[in-house]
């Protein structure tokens, strides 16, 4: 079972905006993505979140380093997303620690569920707005 979360990781790693049609070898036609900002049921939109999603990074890599297996055909992949965003920290190199939840069946992933600071992502990056959420961690914690 660990063996299957390394190809899969070794797969989704390899994945940029010009070999988006491997989405099929990785994920089934009933798929269901979710993270923290988008709910995405099916192979095709799931292709064409990914599309929007290399299209608007200039960077865009995955470490892979915990493969944690729960039963016979889900798990968990530990990951740091490493991204740069023309956007986002003026366009400087970010990095992003999570998680993915994934079920599968005949080789294929049907559940992906990913789980990361949304906030560490994209919202602490933006111009004012990044500085009041992270002034809020800061009290919060």
């Amino acid at each position: 079972m660990t063996d299957f979360l390394q190809r899969f990781a070794a797969g989704f790693a390899s994945l940029n905006k010009d070999n988006l049609q491997r989405v099929a070898e990785l994920y089934s036609a009933d798929i269901h993505f979710r993270d923290p900002l988008h709910d995405v049921q099916g192979l095709d939109p799931l292709r064409a979140y990914y599309e929007q999603l290399y299209a608007n990074v200039r960077e865009l890599r995955f470490d892979f380093h915990g493969y944690d297996t729960l039963a016979d055909g889900e798990g968990y992949l530990r990951w740091t997303m490493h991204y740069r965003h023309p956007r986002l920290a003026g366009g400087r190199p970010l990095q992003l620690d999570g998680c993915s939840h994934l079920r599968w069946r005949a080789e294929r992933v049907y559940y992906h569920r990913d789980y990361f600071d949304a906030g560490a992502l994209l919202y602490e990056h933006l111009p004012l707005f990044g500085a009041l959420i992270r002034w809020l961690k800061g009290r919060l914690a």
